[in-house]
Formats: structure tokens, C-alpha cells, sequence
């Protein structure tokens, strides 16, 4: 999987345009997963992987290649992955809730 290809998919999981987010840490396990680190611009730090096909699974679907997409979390002490984003802390527009306020997020 080339280096475009990750940037690429990285992007749609981190909510970051590519060239916003450098990729460091890139190892490759036996089954085709790739982990990586991903630190963005603004000081936000993400672990993510992905599969890739495997040279076995490219022959096996006749060239097309099965790639996953990016799956990432954020580093804690780094920015809330975009899923997150305003939704810690009880703000974001809503009421504070029972199980909010039993969590300490109000």
C-alpha cells in the first residue's frame, strides 16, 4: 500500500486534510495490518492501523485490492478525535444529564 494510499484514508478517519498530519512509527505486521502514528499540525496525536491486501490476497481477487479503511484513536493528552469534539465536558448545546453529571463532565 503506497504512502498516498494511507494519507489518503488517514485523513477521512482523523477529519484533517492530507498534509495537515505527518505519519511516523509505520510497521507492518504478517496479516496486512499497518500500524501507525499520525501527529497533526496543531499538537493532536492519533494511533491508527489499517489493513492492506497481502500479495496472496491480490492474486486472490483477481487485482482488485481490498483495503481498509483507517481506524484511529486519539492519544490521551492529545485533540478529541472529531467524533468526540464537543461532546466532553457537558457543553455542545445539550442539557446536563444524570449519567453526565455522575461521570464529573458537568
Amino acid at each position: 500500500m503506497s504512502q498516498e494510499d494511507i494519507e489518503q484514508r488517514t485523513a477521512q478517519a482523523v477529519g484533517r486534510s492530507v498534509g495537515q498530519f505527518t505519519i511516523l512509527d509505520r510497521t507492518e505486521e504478517t496479516g496486512g495490518r499497518i500500524n501507525y502514528t499520525v501527529n497533526v499540525r496543531n499538537g493532536g496525536s492519533y494511533r491508527c492501523y489499517l489493513y492492506g491486501a497481502t500479495g496472496f490476497q491480490k492474486v486472490m481477487s483477481f487485482g482488485q485490492t481490498p483495503h481498509s479503511d483507517a481506524v484511529c484513536s486519539a492519544v490521551s493528552g492529545g485533540s478529541q478525535a472529531p467524533s468526540a469534539a464537543g461532546h466532553r465536558g457537558g457543553s455542545g448545546g445539550g442539557a446536563c444529564s444524570a449519567l453526565m453529571k455522575a461521570a464529573g463532565r458537568c
